[in-house]
Order: C-alpha cells, then sequence, then structure tokens
C-alpha cells in the first residue's frame, strides 16, 4: 500500500513538474524569491517534514528539515534526528534555478554526499529527491509544513 502511495505521489509531483515548465515562475508569486539578477526562484526557506528512504540500511525515517536559502543556494538541517543524523547535521545541500533544482545533493550515513534529482510541485509544497545508490533507488519527500 505504501509503495502505491509513493507511485502515486511521484506520478502527481513529476506530472506537475512538467507542467511547470510551460508556466515559468513570475515574480509576486507564492513561495518563490526574486534575485538580484531579477530571475524568480522557488523560496525553499523554512520547516519541512521529511520521510528519508533508506530501504534494507533502515527503513524510513521522519524527521523535521529546516532549510536556509541564501539566494539561489541552500541547506537543510534535520531539528529532530534520526538514525545515523544527529539533531543540527546537514541533510541537504544545493542551488536553484529557473522552476528547480540547479543541483541537489543529500548525505548519506555510508558514502557522504551524493549528487540527486528532485522536483518540486508547482505550488512549492511538497519536494520529491531521489537518489541512486548501488542497485538501489531511494527517495526523500519533504513537505512544508
Amino acid at each position: 500500500m505504501k509503495k502505491i502511495l509513493i507511485t502515486l505521489v511521484l506520478g502527481l509531483v513529476f506530472t506537475a513538474a512538467y507542467a511547470q515548465m510551460d508556466n515559468p515562475l513570475k515574480q509576486g508569486m507564492l513561495n518563490t524569491v526574486t534575485l538580484s539578477n531579477g530571475e524568480v526562484i522557488y523560496d525553499l526557506s523554512g520547516e519541512w517534514d521529511a520521510i528519508i528512504e533508506y530501504g534494507a540500511h533502515g527503513g524510513d525515517q521522519k524527521d523535521i528539515v529546516k532549510i536556509n536559502q541564501d539566494g539561489n543556494k541552500f541547506a537543510g538541517i534535520v531539528t529532530i534526528g534520526h538514525t545515523g543524523f544527529e539533531k543540527g547535521e546537514e541533510l541537504l545541500t544545493g542551488e536553484l534555478e529557473k522552476n528547480g533544482f540547479k543541483s541537489i545533493q543529500r548525505m548519506s550515513r555510508y558514502s557522504g554526499w551524493i549528487s540527486n534529482s528532485g522536483k518540486i510541485d508547482e505550488s512549492c509544497k511538497t519536494i520529491i529527491i531521489k537518489a541512486k545508490l548501488g542497485d538501489g533507488t531511494y527517495y526523500t519527500t519533504l513537505t512544508r509544513k
């Protein structure tokens, strides 16, 4: 049941992300920020409920990630702590560009910083981050609080 729900959510997020490509962000839109060069990007600042999938290495973990954003760069810090991460440790880092991520990395307990792909839904209320590790694919789902 959980896998079906994750598949459904992913399908909706990716559909919204592709629709967003045809509908660029505009100044003044909710959950956006305008950079000094005039580019409008998502504003990820704030607290996000997080479900962090570790597969066979620990199942799914829940936490709250606080994202701090400076211009187009951001970092996400765990605020509760979960298996392998203490409160205050950095979990995510990356850069934004119009309509999404330019780059995003997630810290792995076993492999260090890993490059990921990610999608932000059109309203910037859900982020799905996809990491390839060995033979597996692991997801981190963030939902704006």
